[in-house]
């Protein structure tokens, strides 16, 4: 079962709390998905919730297992490969902000198949971005304060540096390419906490940082400038409840979006507009991350808050969606 700590966390009063502030659960639309089934189920007791996933070019996604400290592979047949265990805080975890938990969290791959990914303990000499090469053992790479919790993690394919969402320090943090000191990009109001977690999931799109917040609903789109320094921020979509991490759907800016809390896969327009596509009737058990390839959609659920069943969700997004 889910532990006590994030029990009381996330209570029911906490959650009702976000909900409130963030809006309303976006209302079903008419459905742009087909083909939805569980692929796989993953266990409980192991710890293997998924927090985050990428894709390999085969459909191989790797994912990392928030409470078990792990970095695995579930092959397209549904086969699952521990690739690296990381070590355990001498506290055990419990000191790690917000949650009481070592977490495992965002990750990105680049084409010679090395892993970067994010590990949140609480403790100075864990915290931080890490980093996995093919055969190899997993090495920090960069510290990250050990007070915060990095969340979302994402790629600049223009220079190769890292940037890393802290979800209770509300920043955006950026690493250089191949590891180093890492640097505070943007302490921006708009990526503050409310009560929970602030600044969550993050991706690269259209030379402009997409970024949401947890608490407070949003969806944000920061510019990068040609001196890498962070532009004015715009709020692209309000009202997303428990938003997590999320994907676009093409080249294009229309987003899919994993609401947590709500247990809703939600459809975002590029003018903001939003309604949920998937919900618990179709598996969902706390959706936590999106990833795509071609008009395949892979979701996540880590079960956070139902307890019962972690798994993968596969959907087709029709050609409409683009």
């Amino acid at each position: 079962m889910v532990t006590t700590s994030l029990k009381t966390v996330l209570s029911a009063a906490a959650l009702t709390a976000v909900v409130m502030a963030a809006g309303t659960t976006p209302a079903l639309a008419s459905v742009p998905l087909s083909g939805t089934r569980i692929a796989a189920h993953f266990d409980l007791a192991q710890g293997q919730q998924p927090e985050n996933i990428v894709l390999e070019p085969d459909g191989t996604a790797d994912i990392t297992f928030a409470k078990a400290r792990q970095v695995a592979q579930l092959t397209p047949a549904g086969h699952i490969r521990i690739l690296a265990t990381l070590p355990a805080p001498a506290d055990g975890g419990v000191k790690t902000p917000a949650l009481g938990f070592a977490l495992t969290s965002g990750i990105v791959r680049v084409p010679d198949g090395t892993l970067y990914f994010l590990y949140a303990t609480g403790t100075a000499d864990l915290t931080g971005l890490w980093r996995l090469r093919p055969s190899g053992t997993p090495e920090r790479i960069a510290a990250l304060p050990a007070d915060g919790l990095p969340n979302g993690l994402a790629l600049d394919p223009h220079t190769g540096a890292f940037y890393v969402t802290d979800s209770v320090l509300g920043t955006i943090w950026r690493v250089p390419a191949g590891g180093g000191t890492a640097q505070a990009w943007s302490t921006a109001t708009e990526l503050a906490a409310t009560g929970f977690l602030g600044a969550n999931g993050l991706k690269f799109h259209g030379n402009a940082l997409w970024v949401t917040n947890f608490d407070k609903g949003t969806v944000l789109r920061i510019p990068v400038g040609r001196d890498g320094r962070p532009g004015p921020i715009a709020t692209r979509a309000t009202g997303l409840a428990g938003i997590d991490d999320f994907a676009f759907t093409g080249q294009g800016d229309r987003i899919l979006a994993a609401l947590n809390a709500p247990n809703v896969v939600a459809l975002i327009q590029p003018d903001g507009t939003h309604a949920a596509v998937l919900t618990s009737a179709d598996g969902l058990q706390g959706p936590t991350s999106i990833a795509l390839r071609g008009n395949t959609v892979y979701i996540p659920s880590a079960a956070y808050l139902t307890a019962k069943d972690p798994n993968l969700v596969l959907t087709h997004l029709g050609c409409d969606v683009g």
